[in-house]
């Protein structure tokens, strides 16, 4: 049995991408996947007590396929260097009555600052308005900025309400275009309007030739869902770039996914951690960038 065990989670872990799509539970397996190295402890003690060196080895099968696939995530290091832009990006919880004191936090020392679930005229937006000059809110999104914003529009992500925008900042050191979304959820047994909105912002960003783009934002997509490589690549993640562990962001109580990204293109990774905010059932996902 620990044999059939062993050998079906790793078959299951390097595999993962072959599975067919069902009704959401591929979504939610593959947002849980680095978690399935839990089972592994488990199998190499059950092992020990069969005193079988080829039931040890079996055991051990999936901890190689596991450390494979995740160890550089444990064992990166961010490169560091001088960097231009500090940026953050925060679910902060539509029911969320200390969001002012969560932003209020995270906004110290940041350039650009994109939150999702707003209150129109809320304490986030408040607080937020208070520390940056420059700011572009559209219903529950927003982006606010040390530098000015030029130009700003809604982006139509096939929902049916505006959960998207796009923004060119000037920064001392050229334009950035700056996304702030949030896509649909994605449940278990129901991704479909998810992936719809995914799909609509995958044709947003191949059709924007800015030469420096940053996506912020809630995408509801983790960073092992295979949904999301129509993003990454072409675009490219700051924590897996630049941060250390998983980056989990949700939910902030006991994190196990990770929702909440900083994608890029054109700019360069220094640094990025994830970032606890008062209140909020997320945790802000934040980085620091060089043009």
């Amino acid at each position: 049995m620990i044999i059939v065990g062993a050998a079906a989670l790793a078959l299951l872990l390097g595999g993962h991408r072959l599975l067919p799509e069902l009704g959401g539970f591929t979504t939610v397996l593959e947002s849980l996947l680095p978690w399935l190295g839990a089972a592994v402890p488990l199998l190499v003690i059950g092992a020990l007590f069969t005193r079988s060196w080829k039931v040890v080895a079996a055991a051990l099968l999936p901890a190689a396929v596991w450390g494979v696939m995740f160890g550089p995530d444990l064992l990166r290091t961010a490169p560091g260097g001088p960097s231009d832009l500090a940026v953050a990006t925060l679910n902060v919880g539509v029911a969320n009555s200390d969001s002012g004191k969560a932003v209020r936090a995270l906004a110290k020392g940041r350039d650009l600052f994109a939150a999702q679930e707003l209150t129109p005229g809320g304490p986030a937006a408040e607080e937020l308005s208070r520390h940056f000059p420059h700011r572009v809110q559209v219903s529950t999104i927003g982006l606010w900025s040390r530098f000015p914003i030029t130009e700003h529009r809604t982006v139509d992500i096939g929902l049916d309400w505006t959960r998207a925008l796009r923004a060119v900042v000037e920064t001392p050191r050229g334009k950035v275009t700056v996304y702030v979304m949030h896509l649909a959820s994605a449940r278990p047994g129901e991704t479909s309007q998810r992936d719809r909105t995914l799909a609509h912002a995958r044709r947003v960003i191949e059709a924007d030739g800015s030469e420096n783009l940053l996506l912020l934002g809630d995408l509801n997509t983790a960073t092992t869902d295979r949904k999301r490589s129509g993003l990454v690549p072409p675009l490219s993640d700051a924590h897996l770039e630049a941060g250390a562990g998983f980056g989990f962001t949700w939910p902030a109580s006991f994190p196990v996914t990770r929702p909440d990204h900083i994608l890029y293109r054109g700019l360069t990774a220094t640094s990025a951690s994830v970032e606890h905010a008062v209140g909020s059932d997320h945790r802000a996902a934040v980085a620091s960038l060089r043009l």
